[in-house]
């Protein structure tokens, strides 16, 4: 527990009427329903750049990457490597064509209603089968953040788990009902950018301290060389081959994250892309490298060492006992942000899902503006009462969490986006066959053991996806496909149109794919 918690109250407190009035500002500027799921289309390079980086990173970047470099030492840059990669290959190869597709394809507004759009052929079974699996999966990942929220509050206030987690998921569940799209992508600024100082800050001040006193990094060699070796774990055995690319795989991830792939469609314009995704990939870097230094530095400044599920608290302690108390609760409150940046995300699109996909298209076709926008504030919290119930588990690594609900998301939709977006001939069945093969091959694996099945479930359940999409597209064809196709050929002008590219065959990316 902290010694000084009146401090550290003072400095949430401040934090929370910093998220609260951008809550309130954000609530008065929602009108609608696409207003409330992605702010109009209207949101700038700036705030989509961070507003993604800042919900893609989450808790687990302050609490369980810095526990995963304390414990494990370098091997972490693996990780690092593959998540950078993986930003920017997002920004690249999804962004514009997702902005001006779903757009197009009858104005989407989720990644269901896009997919359902696009193949109209088996547009409500899409509808409906990815509905299901973004909120399975969604559920493991606010879980994760709840968790993270509790051992923060738990380590700085010395309050019982159960009370910690109640109290970060209100204070997460009060501004995302609200506020909606607007209220998340302007707080996802301002604690994208706490936490990036935070990542700057902690680790300068740690390795200062550390040269102080005479102690290197040949100190952590001396005490256990294998946390400076990138191919061997800590234990002394080697990464091999399978560890390296189940860790380099999280890259692969972004392709299907539902909270990420919201801000490519709210963007204001196409144009706007490649200078946010400079911003993005930048931050991305930046605090990467800040949580591996910061986990290594608690390995030389805290004395008593960590073990299981606590290594997880290495940040919060280096903060402690690195900084003023003051300065400290500011510092500390960068782990709310990253914790709150992403679990509203979460909480956001789950709503969209359910009020767009399910209440909407299913229930109640004929429902008004202000239904619909009250809708998604109450499925906020009927969506938060399982996460909140699976958080309870005091025992649960975040990490863990995270790498369970990034490769369901990244196998189940990763391909089937990819392909919809590049791929003319892809088929609704298809489509349908990648979601399911995806998703239900990282669920059994995930509980496979020993040898190849050490591997990161998430490459077994792309691999799998894309070749399910692919036969089953090729093998299942018929008039309507071909209509499919041609309308595709369209879109896809459209883009090129949008983006100032210059094509002598516009259908060049999808009939080079059939």
């Amino acid at each position: 527990m902290s010694q000084h918690p009146l401090i550290n109250l003072l400095t949430f407190a401040l934090y929370f009427a910093i998220i609260g009035m951008i809550g309130w500002y954000a609530y008065r500027r929602t009108r609608d329903l696409p207003d409330f799921i992605l702010g109009g289309r209207r949101i700038g390079s700036g705030v989509a750049a961070l507003s993604a980086s800042a919900s893609d990173m989450s808790g687990w970047l302050l609490l369980g990457l810095p526990g995963f470099a304390y414990a494990a030492g370098v091997e972490a840059i693996w990780l690092a490597a593959g998540l950078l990669l993986g930003t920017w290959l997002n920004w690249t190869l999804v962004a514009s064509r997702l902005r001006v597709f779903s757009q197009t394809y009858a104005n989407a507004l989720t990644l269901p209603e896009y997919l359902a759009n696009r193949f109209t052929d088996h547009g409500i079974w899409l509808r409906v089968i990815a509905g299901l699996v973004i909120l399975f999966f969604f559920m493991l990942y606010t879980s994760a953040g709840l968790v993270a929220g509790g051992k923060l509050f738990q380590t700085v206030f010395g309050i019982d788990y159960l009370w910690a987690v109640t109290l970060g998921v209100l204070s997460i569940v009060i501004y995302t009902a609200f506020g909606g799209f607007l209220a998340v992508s302007w707080t996802d600024v301002f604690q994208g950018l706490l936490m990036a100082l935070t990542l700057i800050l902690v680790p300068l001040m740690a390795f200062s301290q550390i040269g102080d006193t005479g102690l290197t990094f040949e100190v952590i060699g001396a005490n256990n060389p294998n946390l400076l070796n990138p191919f061997t774990r800590a234990d002394g055995t080697s990464l091999g081959l399978i560890g390296m690319l189940s860790l380099l795989a999280w890259g692969l991830g972004y392709f299907g994250q539902p909270h990420i792939l919201a801000r490519f469609q709210a963007i204001s314009s196409p144009a706007k892309i490649k200078v946010a995704r400079r911003i993005a990939t930048l931050w991305v870097a930046i605090t990467l490298c800040g949580a591996i230094a910061s986990g290594l530095a608690g390995i030389l400044v805290i004395e008593q060492p960590l073990q299981g599920e606590s290594r997880e608290t290495v940040f919060i302690l280096l903060t402690q006992l690195l900084f003023h108390p003051l300065v400290a609760g500011f510092l500390l409150a960068a782990i709310l942000a990253a914790i709150m940046s992403t679990a509203d995300s979460q909480l956001l699109v789950s709503s969209s899902v359910l009020t767009e996909d399910v209440y909407r298209a299913l229930i109640r076709r004929k429902a008004k503006k202000r239904e619909l926008v009250i809708a998604g504030r109450v499925t906020v919290l009927l969506i938060a009462a399982p996460a909140f119930w699976l958080a309870l588990d005091p025992n649960a690594l975040v990490l863990d969490l995270v790498a369970y609900a990034w490769a369901g998301f990244g196998a189940a939709f990763g391909p089937t986006l990819l392909l919809s977006l590049y791929w003319s001939r892809m088929t609704g069945l298809g489509a349908l066959a990648g979601i399911l093969v995806g998703g239900l091959t990282v669920i059994l694996w995930r509980h496979l053991d020993g040898g190849l099945f050490e591997l990161y479930e998430i490459i077994p359940g792309i691999l799998l996806s894309t070749l399910a999409i692919i036969l089953v597209s090729r093998r299942l064809r018929g008039p309507r496909q071909e209509a499919l196709s041609r309308r595709f050929i369209q879109v896809e002008r459209r883009w090129l149109e949008q983006t100032g590219r210059q094509s002598t065959n516009a259908s060049g990316t999808g009939d080079s794919a059939s």
